[in-house]
């Protein structure tokens, strides 16, 4: 049996470069995947791309292409809408908890991530405002003092980047959600737990009927 070598750092790196380049639009829906490009591209060696595309397959952002291979999956509306479910339930829970351990610091190491995902905004960079959108729910995590809550929801935040950029790419007017981001901060800062529960389902329900009309095509505004 041959020995596994495990390279997490770099097969995260390269997870994280490829799922950039789909959630940028650069592999659209249905492109096929050559790992010796990617390799070639990103200076690395088969192994880690291997790895990382085959946790990408498993997180549903790549499937088995026809004969062999994989391509960039295509995105359905229903298993959105789904997630976005589990989101809010799991994420209602992690911004109560957070609201109970980690007030002071979500007081104090708040407002930088508010500032960051609004400049993210005002630049129009895709790429900045799903990092600042995925680093402010992932501070709300490590808020909650859960350790389970990040895991649980690993899959869906990739699946979730994916879904995010495939709309913002085609909206002219980026949809911002940073006013809520900053309510549910400020109620998770006050201690707050039913609110902060109750903004976050809000948040992320709302989320999921704005990326699912635009997946559908339909041109609806922003319900926030």
């Amino acid at each position: 049996m041959k020995t596994i070598v495990s390279q997490p750092n770099l097969v995260e790196q390269v997870r994280d470069a490829i799922l950039e380049e789909i959630s940028s639009g650069a592999l659209p829906p249905g492109d096929r995947i050559i790992q010796e490009q990617i390799a070639q591209a990103l200076g690395v060696s088969r192994q880690p791309v291997q790895q990382a595309l085959a946790l990408l397959r498993n997180q549903g952002v790549l499937q088995d292409a026809p004969g062999r291979g994989l391509l960039v999956a295509p995105l359905d509306p229903n298993h959105v809408k789904h997630m976005y479910d589990i989101r809010a339930v799991i994420e209602g829970l992690a911004a109560r908890r957070a609201s109970e351990m980690g007030a002071e610091r979500a007081a104090k190491a708040g407002p930088a991530l508010i500032e960051a995902g609004r400049k993210a905004v005002a630049a129009r960079s895709v790429s900045r405002m799903i990092a600042a959108d995925m680093r402010l729910h992932e501070f709300i995590y490590s808020l909650s003092g859960n350790p389970l809550i990040a895991p649980a929801l690993e899959t869906h935040l990739t699946y979730t980047q994916r879904v995010m950029g495939e709309v913002l790419i085609r909206d002219e007017k980026p949809h911002d959600i940073w006013d809520q981001h900053e309510e549910i901060l400020k109620a998770i800062a006050e201690g707050n737990g039913d609110a902060a529960e109750t903004l976050v389902r809000d948040h992320l329900t709302q989320a999921a009927s704005f990326m699912v009309s635009r997946l559908l095509g339909k041109n609806l505004a922003p319900s926030a």
